[in-house]
């Protein structure tokens, strides 16, 4: 750090300072901004070149002038890390929000953060219980998976995402998850909804709250994700906890990434979001995962919503390229009152597969999913078949593949908001759901499973 304040400033947009550069500076390195009325304001190097430097400042613009001096203070963001995060509520800056005082530091860590050294991941194994049937039977959810919520606008993607914070634990054990909750440009009742509920049921106890408002700096909302991502690397890989990570809303975040890049007169990319979107999401993504020899592990829930309720929007559509998988909330299925309103036939797990079956659930799992799915899928189609030729134009398999699929919305995916059906219990219900279609239709299933575990079968 030289010391030096310069008064280049040559012009402002928006939330980007741009000034002469007069000394080596590096990319996110902290920038200090004393305004003509003595106000400091804070802010980051976003670009630099031969000649010029670009500053993204924190709390907004507003009174920089060409007369404000800036200080490079020679080091980047850093966010101090401590086991006394835990329980705290920041805000999008990592400054305390909650009224108490500020976090004793441990150590100061890096907020850009890196992804995982592929050759150091570990493959994820171990199964997630989050209690909703719709997530452990059909969309199995994995320890250090990254696994999104694509829902839209009024649909209750909080409330699911809630109740996962609450209820995760792995199966048969005490092992109580650490959640990192990051809130994106949400509004102030939101974050209400968010605290008020996490102090309800105790949660708040273990959990790390990081705060960016609809009403705060959108520069700001660029570096909350990335502060709690190394708050949960922090506590996940030198802690040794299980961190669950859920953000709200990533689309806030990519809409401030539009905002910056047309600030910066970038050219733009699809529905104007910047060409490099796709990276950046990734660098925050792929910061999930477990890491060989350490006992920790970070599992990402990112909620998104789709603008329009269109799923190829970019956003949805390059975090599916991400992440492995999504979990999918229907519009239709909440307006028919159904809670949680998950569509389990657009919605996938990429981790399913390895990490269901006799070690880690149940024996039966993939079978019973499999024929769950098949089943309510064709139900599904019949409905549509139904309203052009009518019901008495449909064989004996078709009524029942009808039937069960109002059964499917009815009794399984419904369930209350503080329900937390083991995943026992979800498959079990699963078998008394398929004794409305007879077993010979039921084809997924190995006639091993069917003796063993159908009600009307068992010997």
């Amino acid at each position: 750090m030289s010391g030096k304040e310069y008064r280049t400033i040559t012009d402002v947009k928006g939330p980007l300072v741009f000034l002469e550069k007069t000394e080596p500076v590096a990319f996110g390195e902290i920038v200090q901004l004393r305004l003509t009325d003595g106000t400091m304001k804070n802010g980051q190097v976003l670009d630099t070149s031969d000649d010029m430097v670009v500053v993204q400042v924190f709390e907004g613009t507003a009174g920089v002038d060409l007369g404000s001096s800036v200080k490079f203070m020679g080091d980047v963001f850093k966010l101090p890390v401590s086991k006394d995060l835990i329980g705290r509520i920041l805000d999008g800056a990592g400054r305390p929000r909650d009224g108490g005082p500020a976090i004793v530091a441990e150590g100061e860590a890096d907020i850009i953060g890196a992804a995982i050294n592929p050759y150091s991941r570990q493959s994820p194994h171990d199964f997630i219980q989050t209690g909703i049937s719709a997530i452990d039977c059909c969309t199995t959810l994995v320890r250090g998976q990254k696994l999104p919520i694509f829902s839209a606008s009024g649909l209750p993607h909080n409330d699911i995402a809630l109740q996962i914070a609450r209820q995760a634990k792995l199966k048969d054990s005490d092992e109580e998850f650490i959640v990192v909750f990051c809130a994106m440009g949400i509004t102030a009742e939101e974050y209400n909804f968010f605290r008020s509920d996490l102090e309800r049921t105790g949660a708040l106890e273990n959990a790390v709250l990081f705060v960016n408002l609809a009403d705060d700096p959108a520069v700001e909302r660029l570096i909350t994700p990335r502060l709690a991502l190394t708050a949960a690397e922090y506590l996940a890989f030198e802690q040794d906890y299980h961190v669950l990570v859920v953000y709200t809303d990533v689309t806030n975040y990519c809409d401030a990434l539009r905002q910056i890049g047309a600030a910066r007169e970038e050219v733009p990319g699809r529905r104007g979001y910047p060409g490099y979107m796709y990276t950046d999401l990734a660098m925050l993504y792929e910061r999930a995962g477990l890491v060989k020899g350490k006992k920790g592990s970070i599992t990402q829930f990112p909620i998104l919503t789709m603008p329009g309720d269109d799923i190829t929007h970019p956003i949805p559509d390059l975090s599916g390229y991400i992440t492995e998988g999504q979990i999918v909330i229907s519009r239709e299925l909440h307006g028919s009152g159904i809670y949680p309103p998950i569509n389990v036939l657009p919605s996938l797990s990429r981790l399913m597969g390895g990490c269901i079956g006799e070690k880690t659930t149940r024996e039966d799992h993939k079978s019973v999913s499999d024929q769950m799915y098949a089943a309510y899928a064709q139900g599904r189609e019949l409905r549509g078949l139904v309203a052009i030729v009518g019901e008495d134009a449909l064989n004996e398999r078709d009524k029942q593949l009808l039937d069960f699929s109002g059964l499917f919305e009815d009794k399984f995916l419904r369930q209350s908001r503080d329900e937390n059906r083991s995943i026992d219990e979800t498959l079990d219900l699963c078998w008394d759901l398929m004794q409305n279609i007879s077993t010979k239709y039921l084809v997924r299933l190995d006639q091993k499973w069917i003796d063993k575990y159908h009600p009307t079968e068992k010997k």
